[in-house]
């Protein structure tokens, strides 16, 4: 922002907050310091649900039936049988390979397909691949959503964006109940980009008619893990 306005210190963030606290009649509000707008924030209400009572089972019986509802295929299997599942599930699909991110286990991929590492593929190459292969960092039952970051067996964003199929590997102790619940599993890592998928893209937004892939992949693939 140009010298000589008074505001080539502030943040574009912290004028849009202080114009929307001075149109709700809070005081002062361009000198409040972080101190204050922390308190602030801390201060909200939050009487909404935090978690449930649900069982393992019970989290994980809520969370294929989400899944479900979103037209997500679901594999509830052992641990032993990731790459037998995943074999089962991509000759099911009839592909012959997916895109994997760097450290996937070489457990998981079985022999007979080929697996390329994509961390570097470009939007266009990943354009032309029959789909990628993941892990995640958190599941959340209750909402049917699986939750990537920028980090091992998960990758870079564009991998999960551009692919039309995506197959995700999920542990059962990755399933949580609740949002709240989610955040509270991220709140290490919360700096790395992360993405929420909630089931196939898809959007209605054009004339009402729903269509599929026009935010990522139009095809998903859950292989739950349970080794309880």
């Amino acid at each position: 922002m140009p010298e000589g306005n008074g505001q080539h210190n502030v943040s574009q963030r912290d004028v849009v907050l202080g114009n929307i606290r001075r149109s709700l009649g809070a005081a002062q509000a361009l000198a409040m310091s972080g101190e204050a707008i922390a308190a602030e924030y801390a201060a909200i209400p939050r009487g909404y649900a935090q978690s449930n009572v649900l069982d393992g089972h019970g989290l994980l019986e809520l969370f294929t039936d989400r899944l479900l509802e979103y037209d997500a295929g679901v594999y509830r299997i052992a641990p032993d049988a990731i790459a037998e599942t995943v074999a089962e599930v991509l000759t099911r699909r009839g592909k012959r390979g997916l895109a994997i991110p760097a450290g996937i286990p070489a457990a998981w991929l079985p022999q007979g397909f080929v697996f390329s590492v994509a961390n570097a593929f470009t939007a266009d190459q990943l354009d032309h691949v029959e789909g990628m292969l993941s892990g995640c960092t958190v599941a959340i039952a209750e909402t049917g959503s699986i939750v990537l970051q920028n980090a091992a067996a998960q990758g870079p964003r564009i991998l999960s964006l551009v692919p039309d199929y995506h197959l995700c590997v999920v542990f059962a102790e990755q399933v949580v109940a609740t949002v709240p619940e989610a955040f509270a599993r991220l709140a290490a890592t919360a700096a790395l980009p992360t993405t929420f998928i909630s089931g196939p893209s898809a959007t209605a937004d054009i004339e009402m008619t729903r269509i599929k892939g026009v935010h990522g992949p139009r095809f998903v693939d859950v292989v739950i893990v349970d080794g309880r």
